[in-house]
Parts: structure tokens; sequence; C-alpha cells
């Protein structure tokens, strides 16, 4: 049974009535209950209608429902609702196969995280859950996810999430890979990103002014929490890592076509594994043509040299140049 976040706030109110046995709750006052939750919850643009509540408990009564047992009962030429069985609830009721079968796939994900730190208690959870839920044990390893507990910095993920979850600055020493001596920066974190195993806080640099500063937490050498006003900015996230592969975004640059040309062997890969989301693909003289719309940057790069003599950067010129470059420079190595 799948339901949407305002039908099942409607739900729980209308189980609330129907069990309330020192009122009378007629359909007005249903729908009172109603609206006045919604409108707490989503604003009074969310009110329903007096057929959408009786669409509701038709669906309660249903076997696709939760088959309440609900009466009807008279009092004069009106008609108050109320259970049967008292005792009776939807959070009570058993969960079906499907349901089962959804959860234990969730907890098979969510365990692979356990001993990270951000999911401390995640170990603990698992077996509440399951017992609460009545879930067989699950003994088998059935998904494996690509993580390292074992990364340096990743003790700080756990402090840097409840830095962003709760607005808190924090005083940062830092020493990244071009110079020998950390620095000491006043930071607003905002966003957690995991990029190629590594994980990237972004976050407002008090002393540069600047909203998007990008630090890599295997970098980080100590945190610590400091009184000062958080910094608020305005940020979709998903948008700003949208024009973009890997975490480095320049700034005042705009997207280009980064046109590339992928050998046969390699075209399945590319084909099915999508390099972007704006990936556009044709066959052009048994190669495969890649069309991409982002800013170049440094992790594009790296990902196209990791495809070796499989790929050729077709355009644009100064990005081709780049790449060539590098590869000159690499040669010389042997």
């Amino acid at each position: 049974m799948s339901v949407n976040k305002n039908a099942l706030l409607r739900y729980k109110v209308l189980d609330r009535c129907f069990r309330n046995t020192g009122r009378k709750y007629f359909w007005l006052d249903l729908l009172e209950e109603i609206n006045k939750a919604l409108s707490d919850y989503n604003g009074p643009e969310s009110k329903i209608e007096r057929r959408q509540l009786f669409d509701d408990i038709k669906f309660m009564e249903s076997e696709q429902g939760w088959s309440i047992p609900l009466d009807r009962r008279r009092d004069g030429r009106r008609v108050y609702y109320r259970y049967s069985d008292t005792e009776f609830s939807i959070s009570n009721q058993p969960l079906n196969e499907s349901e089962i079968s959804q959860i234990e796939a969730a907890i098979s994900v969510l365990s692979r995280f356990a001993g990270t730190p951000q999911f401390e208690s995640v170990q603990e959870m698992i077996p509440i859950i399951k017992d609460r839920l009545g879930l067989d044990k699950q003994t088998k390893e059935v998904i494996g996810l690509d993580s390292n507990i074992d990364l340096k910095g990743i003790d700080y993920l756990s402090q840097l999430y409840d830095a962003i979850i709760n607005e808190r600055v924090l005083t940062v020493t830092y020493k990244d890979f071009k110079t020998d001596v950390p620095f000491i920066l006043t930071f607003h974190p905002y966003y957690l990103k995991q990029y190629n195993n590594r994980w990237f806080v972004l976050g407002y640099n008090e002393e540069f002014n600047m909203p998007t500063w990008n630090l890599a937490l295997d970098r980080i050498e100590s945190i610590e929490s400091t009184r000062k006003d958080f910094h608020h900015i305005d940020i979709d996230w998903n948008e700003y890592f949208y024009d973009i592969i890997g975490v480095t975004r320049y700034q005042n640059k705009e997207t280009e076509l980064i046109v590339l040309d992928f050998s046969q062997d390699a075209a399945p890969y590319v084909e099915t594994k999508p390099i972007h989301p704006t990936q556009k693909s044709t066959w052009e003289k048994e190669k495969l043509r890649v069309v991409i719309d982002v800013i170049p940057n440094y992790e594009l790069m790296s990902m196209i040299l990791s495809f070796g003599d499989k790929v050729k950067v077709v355009s644009p010129e100064d990005f081709k140049n780049q790449i060539y470059s590098r590869i000159k420079s690499a040669s010389r190595q042997y």
C-alpha cells in the first residue's frame, strides 16, 4: 500500500477520531479535524472537500486499505462515525508482504553504512526495527556498496553533519596539497558531498567571503565549534552540481559542449552508464560520439584520462589541448 504524505496524515486523523469514544464525530467534524491538521502541516491551500473525505473513508474500509471496522451510528437525523472495536487502529495492523519486502530492502542498504560516523547507531537500530516489526533476522548479505570507513578524515563526517544541521560555525585547521604549512579558516558548513570515494564539505569561507568554499575531509587537521552567528545562504546544491562532474566548480565559468569520440569497446560502458545527465550519443564512423554540456574542471579531465586510448577529445580546442598536454607529460615518465 503506497500513499502520499497528505493522504497518510488524513488517514491518521480519521483513525484518531474513529477511536475516540468521548466525542461524536459527524462528517463535518471529521472534515474540520482533517483540514486543521493539513493547514498546520502544509498551509491552508492543502484543505480538502467533502468528496475527498468520503473517498478516504471508503479506502480505509477497503481491503486495499485497512478494512477498518467502522460503524455509522444515528444521533437523531444525523450520523456519527466510530470503530465498532475501540481497540482497533490502523497503526496496529500487521505489515503486508510488499511492505515487509520494501522494509527489508531498506534495512539491507542501511546496514551497509553501519560503522560510518554519521550512522553510528545503525548497528543498534537494525535489530530493534526488525524485532518491533516482526521481521526475520537477515543473515545473508546480498548488497555491497563501495565505501571506505578507514579513509583519512572520515571521523570528521559526523561533526560536520551535526554542524550543518545545527548551523554551527567552525574553526577549521586545513592543509591542502599545495602548501606545507596548515592554515586556519572560519567556516560555515552547508553541504556534504561524496565523489570518487572521497568526502568534501562546501560552505562559507569567512576570510575570503566565499560561499562555496570546498574542503576535502582528508585534508582537515582539526575542527572546533565557535559561538559565531551562522551565515545563511540560499543555494540549490543539486543545481549547483548539475553543471559539473565531481565537486570543483570554477567561478564565472559557463558550460561548454564537450565532444568526445569513444572506441567500440568502450562505447557499451558509456552508453549504459552516461558520464553526465546531459549526454547525447550518436554513432559516427565506428566511433561513439558523445556530447555533454558541462563546465570543464579537474575531475572531468581525470575521468577522460582514465579511459586511456579508448577516447579522443574532439572539441573544444582549448580543452583538447589541455588533455593532449597531460598525455604528453605522462608519456615522459616512460
